[in-house]
């Protein structure tokens, strides 16, 4: 390729962009607003979503919730039996340290 041929494409194309408009020749038009819009129906379906979101995040909370009070509750009770098995293993060992008069050995 010869360099006078680069040359002349090289300064020809400020030309070519100054031919070009900022606006296209045939201008676009778009749909109506009233097609594009959502409208009532948008509006009433995005209601109905936040309060269906709404009513199941508060349901999720109420049944952690529950499940951490349950768990407190078994761990109190769990407690509670085991210090009554240790109570009543205390009580066995004294019982068996005593001779058959009743005195302890």
């Amino acid at each position: 390729m010869p360099l006078g041929t680069l040359s002349e494409a090289i300064s020809g194309i400020p030309v070519l962009l100054a031919g070009a408009s900022a606006e296209p020749s045939p201008s676009p038009s778009g749909p109506p607003a009233e097609m594009v819009t959502p409208g009532f129906a948008g509006f009433a379906i995005m209601a109905i979503l936040v309060v269906i979101v709404v009513v199941l995040v508060a349901d999720m909370l109420r049944r952690v919730r529950r499940t951490r009070y349950r768990q407190e509750v078994a761990a109190e009770l769990d407690a509670e039996q085991q210090a009554r098995d240790a109570k009543a293993a205390s009580d066995a060992g004294d019982q068996d340290t005593d001779d058959a008069d009743g005195q302890t050995l």
